[in-house]
C-alpha cells in the first residue's frame, strides 16, 4: 500500500488489509509505504489511528517509511492510492518496474477506472473516515480476489 507520506492513506489501508486477511484465516504480510520521505519514522497520523481504532483495528505501532525500488522484489502486488502516486513509484522503481504487480486501489472497486484515494492530510476527521469507508470495500474485494492465491 503506497501513498504520499505514509501517514494517512497507506497505514489505514495496511491495518485494513492485514485485518482482513488475519480474520479470513490467510497470513498475508501487509506493508505500507511513501513516495515522499517528510515523515519516515513517525507514526500515521493521529485521524488515521483514531478512524482505525473506532472499526477495532490498531495502527499505532506502524512507522512511516519511504518506498524503495527494492519493495517490487520483495512484494507480490502494490496498490497505490492515486496516479500520482503510480508516477512516482514508477519513476524510483527504474529497471525493478514490473506491470502486473502494481495497481490503483481503487481499481479494484472499478476497474479500468482509475479512481484516486484522495488524501485526507488536510481536511477535518470526516476525510479520514470517507476514506476509511473507501479503503475497506477495496480491501474487501482484495481479499475475495485473491483468497485461493499465496501473497
Amino acid at each position: 500500500m503506497v501513498c504520499l507520506g505514509n501517514i494517512c492513506r497507506s497505514p489505514l489501508a495496511e491495518g485494513i488489509l492485514q485485518d482482513k486477511a488475519l480474520k479470513s484465516g490467510y497470513q498475508w504480510k501487509v506493508e505500507s509505504a511513501g513516495t515522499g520521505n517528510w515523515h519516515v519514522g513517525e507514526p500515521p497520523h493521529p485521524l488515521s489511528i483514531k478512524v482505525a481504532a473506532l472499526h477495532g483495528i490498531d495502527i499505532g505501532h506502524q512507522r512511516a517509511r519511504q518506498f524503495v525500488k527494492e519493495d517490487f522484489k520483495r512484494n507480490d502486488f502494490i496498490y497505490v492510492m492515486d496516479s500520482s502516486n503510480y508516477s512516482t513509484v514508477k519513476q524510483i522503481s527504474g529497471s525493478f518496474w514490473e506491470d502486473q504487480k502494481i495497481e490503483l486501489l481503487m481499481n479494484e472497486l472499478y476497474p479500468g477506472e482509475n479512481r484516486n484515494v484522495p488524501d485526507p492530510w488536510f481536511g477535518n476527521e470526516d476525510g479520514y473516515h470517507t476514506v476509511f469507508t473507501m479503503l475497506n470495500s477495496a480491501c474487501e474485494n482484495i481479499i475475495k480476489k485473491h483468497s485461493s492465491k499465496t501473497l
